[in-house]
């Protein structure tokens, strides 16, 4: 249930944030959702992988579909993909992806740290 909210939330909120923020603000919010809507590492780590790998994707393939590719065929040609627009979307989505997922995994990371510190805090 967590791992399906979290995803919508950071899908959500990175798409919102995208009208506003820079690029980077993707990671502030996968951050921020992990270290609200507490998981294990690894599934926080999915979570900002996922979420933001189905964001970057859609929208890199939604302005590639404006403009017909030309932009992102022209871009494509200068990096040794042989002009693929696919494959230039898809590197996108994995290099959003992979900042996602490590934001998120330093949210769940700090959610564990506070938690575990309140606890040593009650202790004595």
């Amino acid at each position: 249930m967590k791992f399906g909210i979290s995803i919508l939330l950071i899908f959500i909120v990175s798409f919102a944030a995208g009208f506003y923020l820079p690029f980077w603000s993707v990671a502030l919010v996968a951050f921020t959702v992990s270290a609200i809507i507490y998981q294990k590492p690894g599934m926080a780590y999915l979570t900002g992988f996922v979420s933001i790998f189905l964001l970057w994707g859609a929208l890199g393939w939604w302005i590639d579909s404006l403009n017909d590719g030309i932009l992102s065929q022209r871009m494509a040609t200068l990096f040794p993909l042989n002009g693929n627009s696919g494959l230039l979307i898809l590197i996108t989505a994995i290099v959003g992806a992979i900042i996602g997922g490590l934001a998120a995994l330093s949210g769940s990371f700090l959610r564990r740290y506070l938690d575990e510190r309140k606890a040593a805090v009650h202790e004595y």
